[in-house]
């Protein structure tokens, strides 16, 4: 039976935009869907038209130019925002429409001041609204993540009776842990019913660190969507990071999933996000840090060297790093500088490494990270032959 095929739903150019001081130029954003289309996203939410004349005029011209993806456009239960993000994804080839409302008491009392009838009624119109300009409509319950089961159900089954081809559970405020909001999606997939006429679709915030985990959690009960930004940016802790889900689904084959991203342009997508927002990307991230694939510590370094799965399950070639790097420093052994001198073109005696090791660790003491230029010196004064 082959794996279940799961979408990658991209949302860097909105929720990750939404980051202050991370916002784009048109033409820069044209250059990162370019990038994410050849990336291999299914979709991606390009931005919400009815924010601003600039953001309307990015989407339009994004739709204009991806062939291969869906191009979303966000929305409101607003008929005048809905017509607006219509507009501007006219010309897409695959054009989609996510509006939506929040659904849990709190925003339903207290945010938008209103019953649980008026912001069900509300949705349903929203979804009838958009199917009249688009085909692919999908509905966001925000903040479902601390709404009622029972009345996220009644409003999933009826926004889907009303025709949204995709639903989304946004965990807004990052709230759930990933059994709740893995119940949840089950809850939904056993007690809405259409319920398969319809792609479920995750959208997690890490507020707790738990976005990562949640989205898994709920496409291991059932969802076929997941909503994920690069380097997971995002409104305030930030989103799922697309990067960490894709290569949990593919590296735990167990799960039998699939998605369509080619892994290998990973790293090289983190740093174009990276650098177009201004964005400096922790050099512990999962994936795309700097240190990813990076060992210093002299146990770790002796078994990489001797073999590279003994300390790395995933082969740093799969997401676009050309190898794994050996950091030499004080915590560094004898094996570590040996690899480093055979990389450098020298051949050390075994009688030599010893008082090497001695000078290097006095070296390491001194500046922390031993740098190539320095073995240089080190192993020129000595008998070392050149390789």
């Amino acid at each position: 039976m082959p794996n279940k095929r799961i979408q990658i739903f991209d949302t860097t150019l909105r929720d990750g935009e939404q980051v202050p001081g991370c916002q784009l130029n048109t033409e820069e954003k044209i250059e990162v869907a370019q990038a994410l289309e050849s990336l291999g996203v299914d979709v991606m939410e390009v931005g919400f038209p009815i924010s601003s004349p600039g953001d309307f005029e990015s989407v339009q011209k994004i739709a204009s130019i991806i062939k291969n993806s869906t191009v979303c456009a966000l929305s409101r239960a607003v008929e005048k925002d809905i017509e607006v993000a219509a507009e501007a994804i006219a010309k897409a080839a695959r054009p989609r429409i996510h509006t939506g409302i929040g659904t849990s008491d709190s925003h339903i009392f207290d945010k938008l001041k209103s019953t649980r009838e008026n912001v069900l009624e509300r949705g349903v119109a929203a979804v009838k609204y958009a199917k009249r300009f688009v085909e692919d409509v999908e509905f966001y319950a925000e903040d479902a993540g601390r709404t009622d089961n029972e009345y996220l159900a009644q409003v999933i089954e009826a926004v889907i009776a009303a025709g949204a081809t995709v639903v989304n559970i946004p965990d807004t405020t990052g709230y759930c842990l990933p059994w709740q909001y893995g119940e949840k999606i089950k809850f939904l997939k056993e007690n809405v019913i259409g319920i398969d006429n319809a792609i479920i679709s995750t959208h997690c915030h890490n507020d707790l660190g738990l976005a990562t985990a949640n989205s898994i959690a709920g496409v291991a009960n059932g969802a076929g969507q997941i909503e994920c930004t690069i380097n997971g940016i995002g409104e305030r802790a930030g989103n799922a990071s697309l990067e960490e889900v894709v290569m949990i689904l593919r590296q735990h084959s167990d799960l039998k999933f699939d998605t369509g991203i080619n892994t290998k342009c990973l790293k090289s997508m983190s740093e174009l996000v990276s650098t177009k927002m201004r964005m400096p990307v922790q050099p512990n991230k999962a994936i795309v840090g700097a240190n990813a694939f990076a060992h210093s510590s002299g146990i770790h370094q002796d078994g990489v060297i001797k073999s590279r799965e003994t300390y790395e399950i995933i082969d740093p070639l799969e997401v676009g790093v050309d190898e794994s790097s050996i950091v030499l420093t004080a915590r560094s052994g004898r094996a570590a500088l040996n690899y480093r001198a055979k990389k450098l073109g020298f051949d050390v005696p075994r009688e030599v490494i010893e008082e090497l090791y001695k000078q290097f660790l006095v070296i390491a003491d001194e500046k922390k990270v031993v740098q190539d230029s320095d073995l240089i010196v080190l192993f020129s004064q000595t008998a070392v032959k050149t390789a």
